[in-house]
């Protein structure tokens, strides 16, 4: 008779890896050091039906919001406002970004929480994570990109008008705030920008990774050191081929004063401090184009401070009031009030939110 072989079991990595990330998490500072407030955290989910590329949106939004944000968050349909609004005081959370669809027209939402204000945009363009990186020849999206948080930088709020106001606020209030004389330079992964357009009135949405080279230094040098991997020199005849063939300091690009800084730390094994780097951005996406249509005072509801399609003042009218006085302009999906619901559900990307 044949014995049977004790068959070896690994152990379960899976598991050690989720008690890591549940540890990283719990670790996570809770209170800005800076400002002494706390760090703000975000919900971004959907109020209605979705297509298809809204959803990934949807996701590519999360992944740019974090790591203070629920990557994994579950919704149900019957979920209402009030249900996400229960879920957010014990986690903390202080920005609900909220993605709706009409027939028309796509809108996302910006809502501090539990008392507003609420900003409407309207989604005139969009283009998916997934699609930049296509169009790229080389996409670039190191593993460590989404460990902190994004750099926010505004461009053309410069008018003192009520709406750019709230929508500097807004944005400025949703990342953490950084102090320039003691963040760590390998913390800054990430930058989004925002660009408003005075003469359209548009607002254009970036989201890049930063990127340092060394200057001076050839592409061929800065990936054997990065790499640590043997070059193939068979077909040279000394070391010092591999250098001058390379073309040292051939990158014009990179070479630009206007773009090269001198760094106060070293970053990774080919940026050293007191050496000067050449800074370059690589969008990673999502892409959007947006346009301010209203303000509201309350969580999605109020009195409207602003509207770009009816009169500011009026108390805060249902979605489908909205769209009746447009004359056909589009306008949000209402919320589903008066319907008991249940506490949206979350895997591990809620626990960040502790």
């Amino acid at each position: 008779m044949r014995k049977k072989k004790n068959g070896f079991r690994r152990p379960v990595i899976i598991k050690k890896k989720q008690q890591q990330q549940q540890q990283q998490q719990q670790h996570q500072p809770t209170v800005d050091p800076i400002t002494g407030k706390k760090i703000p955290k975000s919900f971004v989910f959907s109020r209605g039906k979705l297509p298809g590329p809204l959803k990934q949106l949807q996701m590519d939004i999360r992944k740019l919001m974090l790591p203070y944000t629920a990557l994994s968050l579950r919704e149900k349909k019957r979920n209402n406002l009030k249900d996400f609004l229960n879920v957010a005081g014990p986690m903390g959370v202080t920005h609900f970004l909220i993605l709706s669809k009409t027939a028309t027209a796509s809108y996302l939402r910006v809502a501090t929480t539990p008392q507003g204000p609420t900003l409407t945009f309207k989604i005139h363009e969009y283009s998916l994570a997934a699609d930049i990186a296509q169009s790229q020849l080389h996409p670039r999206c190191p593993k460590d990109l989404f460990k902190n948080s994004a750099l926010i930088v505004l461009s053309g709020f410069v008018s003192g008008d009520l709406p750019l106001r709230l929508t500097t606020n807004m944005f400025q209030n949703i990342f953490p705030t950084i102090d320039v004389k003691t963040v760590k330079l390998s913390s800054c992964q990430r930058i989004v920008l925002l660009n408003y357009n005075k003469d359209t009135k548009l607002i254009d949405f970036r989201h890049y990774s930063i990127r340092l080279q060394p200057v001076g230094v050839s592409r061929r040098i800065r990936k054997l050191v990065q790499s640590h991997q043997v070059p193939d020199l068979r077909n040279l005849q000394d070391v010092s081929d591999f250098v001058t063939k390379a073309g040292y300091g051939s990158e014009s690009e990179a070479d630009e004063e206007a773009a090269t800084v001198t760094l106060s730390s070293d970053i990774g094994r080919v940026n050293r401090a007191s050496t000067k780097s050449a800074v370059k951005l690589q969008e990673v996406g999502p892409r959007m184009t947006l346009q301010l249509v209203k303000v509201e005072k309350g969580l999605c509801s109020g009195e409207v401070l602003f509207s770009e399609y009816g009169k500011a003042g009026d108390k805060g009218k249902s979605d489908d009031e909205m769209q009746d006085s447009q004359d056909g302009e589009d306008s949000e999906c209402s919320e589903d009030e008066g319907q008991d619901g249940e506490d949206p559900e979350g895997s591990e990307g809620d626990e960040q939110l502790d």
